[in-house]
């Protein structure tokens, strides 16, 4: 093999005097054609800043390369040192040469244009594709990405796709340019595991074909172990450990590096479900959804449209008090809807939602994936967590500021942090006053939406900890929204698998993850990554999901279950 990718003694700063305020310092590594790095650490480290580098991205960003030297062999044999390249040759390179898939989709994709027309641009501009050719290989592409509906999808925007859609959006257009360096900024932190594992393959599959290098920017290592040829770990700005992967997974030499293995939520199959008797005895559950169908129109129609996005057909459950329920599937099978739909955010067609009569009259709350977003960053602490208890008619007084002082205390902040602004705080800490603000109603039931999917494994483990505290404390009871089943495991009592809109296996947490029925379920369990599994082989599955899109007026064929166990259902396939 030769060298694509030669960094050495990369320095980069921001600020009006970026090299006193360097945050990446002194980093070098090699990459050759063909081969895959994955640069692993938290939040801060300069993962991502060293990846912005290697195509001067980061020159958008406020920062600078202050020193050191990138030098990429272009196609025609040349050797160009990007980091005192111009910005004229830096456009021929981006995208051409070296392509990149960021972490956050909704902030890379126009929200005026339709996908379709997005990803045509990229072909028209890396490949000359243009009217029908480059529809149909933008059609291809999302095929390739797995969408359900391509054809259909290619007319939507982004605001009316998943966040995981989004994100085969984007890997779609970075491979619509056929780079020969790839680089992947956490390109599969908002995918379920078996989409997670088509990408993978396609990735895998592209670079065997084109013998294209990557560079993959991720904090799971359970992932890495699947597909990296090399791991270089970093803190603060610093590589503090570099080597083929297997060294570095087996033999750890820096103390940060055995940090971040120790605190990756391993996968045993059921192994280590929870089972420390916080669920109450009493069956008499705090929230019951039977046969909840949300439908959203789409096309029109003379009076009326053509037909329906069937989102959530026939979901039905229980959550009783002191229980987490972990709903999972892929991107767009119904679990946020359903959540959504329980906090009346979505309006359902049919369907009964009870409720218990609590200790409240707003038993249930929600925990959203990105506390930033959720958070007013004009308010100070104290203005976000008294928001709620204002909403419902109390006063800020004593009493409430003497609520939010122990759950601060609670969630583990200090009493400073109610004078303080959310961008002053980390993601886990904002996470945390998420947790703190749903709380301050003293609810029954909290609904967490992939609320620690965003956050860097060790902190990860620190509020998946104090969500298990707070349950044990406050007797509340989880509906849990993930797509990262080693986290469900650590967490779950019981689980319900949607799968196309429908809930398709229901059960205890331990029976459904070691004895998987539906076929699907099955798949979902095989693909997922772990350290453990290093000799993971990720291959294309051609099975097709099925379209949610119906002809208005479509009902579905009622449903039949099979009794799997004392607690564990699964619903019947094909009559069987």
């Amino acid at each position: 093999m030769s060298t694509l990718l030669s960094v050495r003694d990369l320095r980069v700063g921001f600020g009006r005097d970026p090299k006193a305020n360097e945050v990446v310092r002194g980093v070098s590594f090699d990459l050759d054609r063909g081969q895959t790095l994955a640069i692993v650490g938290e939040s801060g480290s300069g993962k991502s800043v060293t990846a912005l580098s290697i195509n001067r991205l980061v020159d958008f960003g406020g920062g600078m390369v202050t020193g050191g030297s990138i030098l990429l062999t272009r196609e025609d044999g040349s050797v160009l040192d990007v980091a005192k390249a111009k910005e004229k040759t830096l456009r021929h390179i981006r995208g051409s040469e070296v392509g990149m898939i960021f972490q956050e989709p909704m902030t890379s994709l126009n929200p005026v244009h339709t996908i379709g027309a997005q990803i045509e641009e990229a072909f028209k501009l890396n490949r000359g594709l243009v009217g029908a050719a480059a529809k149909q290989a933008a059609l291809d592409v999302l095929d390739r990405v797995r969408i359900p509906d391509a054809r259909t999808r290619l007319g939507y925007y982004p605001h009316q796709l998943s966040g995981g859609m989004r994100q085969r959006v984007m890997i779609a257009m970075a491979l619509a340019s056929a780079p020969r360096l790839l680089i992947a900024d956490e390109p599969t932190t908002a995918l379920d595991v078996t989409v997670q594992a088509q990408i993978m393959a396609l990735l895998a599959e592209l670079r065997a074909e084109t013998d294209m290098a990557m560079i993959f920017i991720t904090h799971d290592i359970g992932l890495v172990a699947g597909i990296a040829d090399r791991i270089m770990v970093m803190q603060q700005g610093v590589a503090v450990e570099q080597n083929d992967t297997g060294a570095v997974l087996d033999h750890p030499q820096h103390d940060y590096t055995r940090h971040l293995l120790q605190a990756v939520p391993h996968f045993t199959a059921g192994q280590s479900v929870r089972d420390d008797g916080a669920r109450t005895e009493t069956r008499q559950p705090v929230v019951a959804v039977d046969d909840l169908v949300v439908r959203f129109a789409v096309g029109k129609g003379l009076f009326k449209p053509k037909s329906a996005v069937h989102a959530v057909d026939g979901v039905s459950f229980e959550l009783m008090p002191g229980e987490t329920l972990a709903i999972v599937g892929e991107s767009g099978s119904g679990k946020s809807t359903t959540a959504k739909a329980l906090l009346g955010l979505v309006s359902r067609q049919r369907g009964e939602i009870a409720t218990a009569a609590g200790r409240s009259k707003r038993p249930i709350q929600m925990v959203f994936q990105d506390p930033f977003a959720s958070l007013n960053p004009r308010l100070n602490v104290e203005a976000l967590l008294a928001e709620p208890a204002i909403a419902k008619g109390q006063k800020l007084d004593d009493t409430l500021r003497k609520r939010m002082a122990f759950l601060l205390e609670r969630v583990g902040l200090p009493q400073d942090a109610l004078v303080r602004f959310p961008h002053q705080f980390s993601g886990g800490q904002r996470q945390r006053l998420c947790i703190a603000r749903a709380l301050m109603l003293n609810p029954d039931v909290v609904v967490l939406d992939e609320a620690v999917s965003a956050l860097d494994v060790s902190v990860q483990a620190k509020v998946l900890d104090l969500l298990v505290d707070l349950q044990r404390e406050f007797g509340l009871a989880y509906l849990f929204i993930s797509h990262d089943m080693a986290v469900v495991e650590r967490i779950a009592h019981r689980i319900a698998v949607m799968y196309a809109g429908q809930v398709v296996e229901i059960g205890d947490a331990r029976a459904v993850l070691s004895d998987p029925q539906h076929s699907y379920t099955k798949r979902l369990i095989s693909a997922v990554p772990a350290v453990e599994r290093r000799k993971q082989h990720f291959a294309v599955d051609v099975t097709q999901v099925p379209s949610l899109v119906r002809p208005a007026g479509y009902e579905p064929p009622p449903a039949a279950w099979r009794d799997a166990g004392a607690d564990h259902r699964v619903r019947l396939e094909d009559g069987r």
